[in-house]
């Protein structure tokens, strides 16, 4: 079995989350967010970009079915 990690792990863990968080801080972003922050809305929308969905609609339906496979 293969243990590495999966191909959309090893795109995140190029991203500098400190700085990215920083940018949210400074614009107040998650402000009034109380479940979906700004870093889990990139990670959606980065995920919908590779899987080629075209619609909303779609990337939650493809989000859902991997839901055993998110870390939160």
């Amino acid at each position: 079995m293969y243990q590495d990690k999966y191909v959309f792990a090893q795109l995140v863990s190029f991203l500098n989350r400190s700085k990215f968080n920083r940018i949210v801080a400074k614009y107040k972003g998650d402000k009034y967010v109380k479940h979906f922050t700004c870093w889990n809305q990139l990670l959606s929308l980065m995920f919908g970009q590779l899987t080629n969905r075209e619609s909303l609609r779609d990337l939650i339906v493809a989000l859902d079915a991997h839901h055993s496979k998110s870390y939160h």
